[in-house]
C-alpha cells in the first residue's frame, strides 16, 4: 500500500462514528473511481461502520432529453446530467432522511429510477462521479456537504490511454474508440482536470 493511501486511509478512520458522513470520490472519465470506491466502502465496511456507495450516473438526463437538446454526443458532459436535482439527492442524504436514488444501467445506456434505497440508519455514504468537485453553478454547492473528499489526480495522457482501451473493450475498432475518447471522454477529463476545486486527499495516478 503506497503513502497517498496510507494518508487516505487515516482520513477515513478519523471520520467520526455519529451522525451521517458522506465521502465523495471524484476525478475525471478513466481516472478509476469506481475501483477507488468499492475499496472504500470495503474499508469502512470492516471497521464496522454502516456503508453504502450512491454513484453520481443515475442523473444522467435520458437520451431522448439529449437528442432533443442536440446534447447526446456530448452525454457525459456537465450539461448532461440533471445536477439540480442530484444536489436535492444531497441535501436529503445530509439530512439522515431514507432515500431512494436513480442507477445508471450501462449496458442499456439508461437511468434507472428508484433503484438505489438508502436506509435512515446508513451512517457513512461514499458517493462516486465526474463532478462532485466542478466549479460550476450547482455543482459548486455540492462541496459544503463532504466530510472527505478524494480526488484521483491522473495525467491526460494516461486518462487517453485508458478510456481508448475501454471503448475497445466495448468492442469498437482502434479508430473509432480513439475517435470517441478524443471526442467527447477527454473534453470531459480536461474540465474535471482544470476545474475542479481542491479535495480535502488528492491520490495521484490511481
Amino acid at each position: 500500500m503506497n503513502l497517498q493511501i496510507d494518508t487516505l486511509i487515516q482520513h477515513l478512520d478519523s471520520l467520526p462514528n455519529e451522525g451521517r458522513q458522506l465521502v465523495a470520490v471524484v476525478g475525471a472519465p478513466g481516472a478509476g473511481k469506481s475501483t477507488l470506491s468499492e475499496a472504500v466502502v470495503e474499508h469502512l465496511k470492516g471497521s464496522g461502520r454502516k456503508v453504502q456507495l450512491v454513484p453520481m450516473d443515475g442523473f444522467h438526463l435520458d437520451n431522448g432529453i439529449l437528442n432533443a437538446r442536440g446534447l447526446f454526443a456530448r452525454k457525459g458532459a456537465p450539461q448532461t446530467f440533471d445536477a439540480a436535482g442530484f444536489l436535492s439527492l444531497v441535501e436529503r442524504l445530509v439530512k439522515g432522511e431514507e432515500v431512494v436514488a436513480p442507477t445508471f444501467d450501462r449496458m442499456h445506456d439508461l437511468s434507472i429510477a428508484g433503484a438505489v434505497e438508502v436506509p435512515a440508519d446508513v451512517e457513512l455514504l461514499v458517493l462516486e462521479g465526474n463532478y462532485l468537485l466542478l466549479d460550476q453553478p450547482i455543482w459548486r454547492e455540492l462541496k459544503q456537504f463532504w466530510d472527505l473528499s478524494i480526488y484521483l489526480d491522473v495525467s491526460l495522457d494516461e486518462l487517453e490511454r485508458r478510456l481508448i482501451q475501454r471503448w475497445l473493450d466495448h468492442g469498437l475498432d482502434p479508430e473509432s474508440a480513439a475517435a470517441r475518447a478524443r471526442g467527447n471522454d477527454l473534453v470531459n477529463a480536461q474540465l474535471v482536470c482544470e476545474h475542479s476545486l481542491p479535495a480535502d486527499v488528492t491520490i495521484q495516478n490511481y
